[in-house]
């Protein structure tokens, strides 16, 4: 008896101060949690009413899981189709997003309250206080359970119209998703020294996990393929959300979580704050760190070069598409009008094609938004200030990282467009340039975060929020059939539609200007206000 009285008070020590820190979490989340959460869930309730009108009668719906069960590419892309009802329908077009959008939310959630607390050196104060051992790792995880939820009750009320079993099966299916990558990115924090590298392994398994589907997906048309079921991706579509629910598969979720979250705190219970089971190479580092750019780029030539690849990939897999979207497509003039909407305004082809590049533009946001605050973030760690204290001026050190943000940004667009020729087997300039193209509208984005970043530190974050709102505008706004107002808020809206459209200057060299303007105004604050800690 006194024995379990010791291991009981022991457990409870060691998830001392949980609470708070959940609280915490959450006041943090505050705005980018939200942010997630309305994306994923607009995105999904914008699906049913899109294919209703796309495909109104039960044998247009009928005729396109026909056409899906023969096109092997577009079942790599979204997963095979298991009924052809409405429901049916949206789980088959936004299900494997929606799994995706969800696993990166919880992911940096966990990473972000976990390793880039002890690597901020925020965890050894906090722990010095009456916190339990594993607190902040229950906190984080409990964060990103929090935010799944939120999620799934959400879907499930927004989709319980074509049908409440359904609906909680596709909204339980993405919230498994997000809780099986939020383990995972739990071990991930144990592991690493980074938080950076944290969020790259996790999401370098998310990547394989959507390799993995696809692969399966491609080779069989009722989602049995083995491939397909060694993906956790695979599992979500799997549940059959509208199509005879198998419920069962829920288990392997729990299992999963179940299994990774005790890995996890058996090896948080192994180590020190701040220490981690892969720690990184001694110094000194090898190479020329010379300049306030070259430094910048050895910070951030990991991400550059897992982006580099993912961008090639996905070019080569939209080009590859190309023809089979034309074939799906076919004769039905509403789904020709929104790619039109998208993309370009002749051949469907070269409409679905300029779409990709859209798309491939939006995604790029993302990464000059996440290098740009890499300023931030070397700021508010206090690196930024031990940097600063020699002789190297604001301006320079500051230029280093924006080099590598937009000459990044430039540099994947190419990537994509050489990925797109490559995989549609055309020449390549016409494809370079339509993602050129798009390259002036990323820069705006990344041109307000360094305006937040630059007048408002604090707020510096908020960008996230800025381009999470340009990427629903571009995603689905054509879908909804948005008046053309909102769209022309998205500073892709007012690009060429290329190929296939005419080429106009005036709007890249507009975008260029206002990104110009957008970056010294925030270099300008940068140089005047104080240096946070």
């Amino acid at each position: 008896m006194t024995t379990v009285f010791a291991v009981r008070t022991g457990s409870t020590r060691q998830l001392a101060g949980t609470g708070t820190l959940l609280r915490f979490a959450l006041r943090r989340d505050r705005v980018l949690l939200p942010v997630w959460i309305a994306v994923n869930t607009l995105m999904v309730l914008s699906m049913p009413n899109t294919l209703g009108t796309l495909y109104p009668t039960e044998a247009d719906r009928a005729g396109l899981m026909r056409q899906m069960q023969a096109n092997s590419s577009l079942r790599a892309m979204v997963g095979p189709v298991f009924g052809d009802s409405v429901g049916a329908l949206t789980a088959w077009r936004i299900g494997v997003f929606a799994a995706v959008l969800a696993a990166v939310m919880s992911l940096l959630v966990v990473v972000r309250h976990t390793r880039d607390e002890e690597e901020s050196g925020r965890q050894e104060l906090v722990a010095s206080g009456m916190v339990g051992r594993r607190a902040s790792l229950t906190a984080a995880l409990l964060a990103a359970a929090v935010a799944d939820s939120v999620l799934a009750l959400l879907l499930t009320v927004g989709l319980a119209g074509q049908g409440l079993a359904g609906a909680v099966a596709f909204a339980l299916g993405v919230a498994g998703s997000g809780l099986l990558f939020a383990a995972l990115a739990a071990i991930a924090a144990q592991l690493t020294e980074s938080a950076r590298l944290a969020r790259g392994l996790t999401a370098a398994v998310l990547g394989a996990a959507f390799v993995l589907r696809a692969a399966g997906d491609a080779a069989t048309d009722d989602g049995s393929s083995l491939l397909t079921w060694l993906s956790p991706l695979g599992w979500a579509e799997n549940l059959r959300a509208y199509a005879g629910e198998r419920w069962w598969v829920l288990l392997l979720f729990a299992a999963a979580v179940a299994v990774q979250g005790a890995v996890a705190y058996a090896l948080a219970g192994r180590r020190d704050v701040g220490m981690s089971f892969l720690s990184t190479r001694p110094g000194p580092a090898a190479g020329r760190l010379g300049s306030a750019g070259a430094l910048a780029w050895r910070l951030q030539r990991g991400s550059v070069l897992g982006w580099s690849a993912g961008f090639l990939i996905a070019g080569v897999v939209y080009g590859g598409l190309a023809e089979g979207a034309a074939d799906l497509v076919g004769d039905n003039a509403q789904a020709r009008e929104i790619f039109e909407r998208m993309g370009g305004q002749s051949a469907l082809t070269d409409a679905f094609l300029a779409a990709m590049a859209g798309v491939i533009g939006l995604v790029a946001t993302l990464y000059v938004v996440g290098s740009v605050l890499r300023l931030h973030g070397e700021e508010t760690s206090g690196r930024a200030e031990t940097v600063l204290a020699g002789p190297l001026g604001r301006l320079r050190w500051a230029a280093g990282h924006l080099v590598v943000a937009f000459g990044g940004a430039a540099w994947l667009m190419l990537l994509a467009g050489l990925g797109l020729a490559a995989g549609h087997g055309r020449e390549a300039g016409p494809l370079v340039g339509a993602c050129l193209v798009q390259v002036p509208a990323v820069w705006v984005l990344g041109g307000a975060a360094v305006l937040l970043y630059g007048l408002v530190p604090r707020a510096a974050p908020a960008a996230w929020g800025v381009a999470g709102a340009v990427l629903l505008i571009g995603w689905i706004g054509p879908a909804l059939d948005l008046p053309q107002v909102v769209l022309d808020l998205s500073p892709f809206a007012h690009l060429p539609k290329l190929p296939g459209g005419a080429m106009h200057w005036s709007p890249p060299l507009v975008l260029l200007g206002l990104a110009a303007a957008l970056t010294a105004a925030g270099l300008a604050g940068l140089r005047r206000r104080d240096v946070t800690t």
